[in-house]
This record gives structure tokens, sequence and C-alpha cells, in this order.
């Protein structure tokens, strides 16, 4: 009972964190370019995670770091920079909902690559997620044609990858400490994304206000959107399972819909609708 009640906390938290992420991904680009958003962010939280957990990188078997490896590539660095540019087009709480086909992308990576079992309803909750995808997305591409909506396209490739990366730490990495894992992830991603961040000329314009605000978001997305909230999803994908714990995209929506709200953002009824059918469809997908 203990372990189900701690999961459901893991799952309500991260769902308060990520959620807050796109509104701060956002406030980011006012005086970034996404490239630096996406670097500082993996920045920040590397600076942390090494700060306070290097000497778990110890007890990591050298047959692991090959894990390591990819789930640091698919969990993190592709999709930092895949959110900051799709949110130069398209609204956070827009991107938010889309995030939540990962559960869906999830149990069919899963099916087709980690051998997991399905049932016939799971496939029905995969279409109906993927109808209620495509009405958001073209209906938004009617009712902002100032906002290139192909730039969707990239939040999705984004849920893949965390799709992957789910799939890989419950099958090869459960045996290690979330604190353990999350350090190695980002000992392999500080030197590449300190070596993007030089080449955008982020350093010449370090001292521009606009800028300066903007590293400030960034750093809280870093520290705690990503640092803390890592330790915290790999230490729930431990105590479930994955499509359990890439549930936590159902709440996300919801609170980055809130923050979107607060920031002017505002969907169409059909929109709406779109949303709830993508619910709607990762329920169905989930549901054992």
């Amino acid at each position: 009972m203990e372990s189900k009640q701690l999961k459901w906390g893991y799952l309500v938290l991260l769902s308060l964190v990520w959620g807050s992420s796109f509104i701060l991904i956002k406030k980011g680009l006012i005086g970034l370019s996404a490239i630096q958003v996406g670097s500082l962010r993996i920045v920040f939280a590397a600076l942390f995670l090494l700060l306070i957990g290097f000497k778990s990188l110890s007890v990591i078997p050298k047959d692991k770091w090959k894990f390591i490896a990819l789930t640091s590539v698919f969990g993190t660095f592709v999709p930092a920079f895949l959110f900051a540019l799709a949110q130069t087009e398209i609204d956070s709480s827009v991107s938010s909902i889309l995030n939540s086909l990962t559960p869906l992308n999830t149990l069919i990576l899963g099916v087709l690559f980690f051998g997991i079992s399905f049932q016939k309803r799971q496939v029905w909750g995969v279409f109906i997620g993927l109808i209620g995808s495509l009405l958001l997305v073209f209906n938004g591409a009617m009712n902002h044609p100032s906002q290139n909506y192909y730039y969707a396209i990239l939040v999705v490739i984004a849920s893949l990858c965390y799709a992957v990366n789910v799939n890989l730490i419950k099958r090869f990495l459960s045996d290690l400490s979330p604190i353990s894992i999350t350090t190695g992830n980002f000992l392999f991603l500080i030197f590449p994304a300190l070596t993007i961040l030089y080449f955008t000329g982020f350093y010449d314009v370090l001292v521009v206000e606009k800028v300066q605000h903007s590293v400030l978001f960034i750093m809280v997305l870093g520290v705690v959107g990503t640092g803390i909230a890592n330790i915290l999803f790999f230490k729930l994908i431990q105590i479930s399972s994955p499509v359990f714990a890439t549930s936590v995209t159902y709440l996300i929506p919801v609170v980055a819909f809130f923050w979107g709200l607060l920031d002017n953002e505002m969907l169409t009824p059909v929109q709406f609708f779109g949303a709830f059918i993508i619910l709607i469809g990762v329920y169905l997908s989930a549901r054992k």
C-alpha cells in the first residue's frame, strides 16, 4: 500500500513540475534562441546533478554505461532542443497536450521492440489518441495562421524519444539508483551542450538584460524541471511500470493550460475536444 501511495505522490509532483516547464521554455525564448534554451537547460541540470550526485557514478557497472549514454540522448538531449524549437511556433499549452502522446508511444514501442504484451482495447486507444492529435493540430493551424503547426511534429518526435527512454530504463537500468542514472546521463551531455552553446554566440549577448532574465527562467527549468524531475521520474519507473510512469502526461496539460491562461493563451473549442480525445486514447492504452 505504501509503494502504491508513493508512486501516486511522485506522479502528482512530477505533473506540477513538468507542467510548469512549458511556460518556462516560453519565457526563456523571449531573450534566447531555441538552441540556446536547449543547451542551457542541459548545462544547468548537469552542473546541479554533478554537484550532488558525482559520487554515485562509481557504482555504475561498466556494461551499463552504453545504456546510460542512450537514455541521455533519447531522454534529455534530443527532446530539450525539440521542445524549444517547437515552442517558437506553437503555444506552450498545445505543446504540453501533444506531449501526452508519450504513453501511447511507450506502448507502441514497447510492443514492437521490448516484448510488452497488449490488448485490443489498447490498440483502439492508440488510434483514438492519434485522431485527437490530428484534430488538435489541424484546427490550431486553421485558427492560428500566424503559427507554423508543422512544428507540432517536433513534439511528437520528442514524445517518441521519451518512450524509447522509458523502455530502456525499465529493461536495462532498473537495478541502478535514480541519482546514478540521472547524473550519468548529464555527465555525457554537459560537454556537447557547452560546445553548442558556445557556437550560438550566447556569451556575446549575456550582458543584455532581456537575455539575463531568460537565463534565470532556464536555470529553474534545468535544475528543477530537468535535474530533480528526472531523478523523481526514474524512481517512478522503477516502482511502477513504463506506461504508468508516462501517464504523468495526463496531468501535465492541465497544469500547463492554467499557466497558459495566465500568459494569455487560449485553445479553441475544437482544440479542447481534440485534447479530450487524446486523453481518452491515452487512458485506454494505459489502463490494465
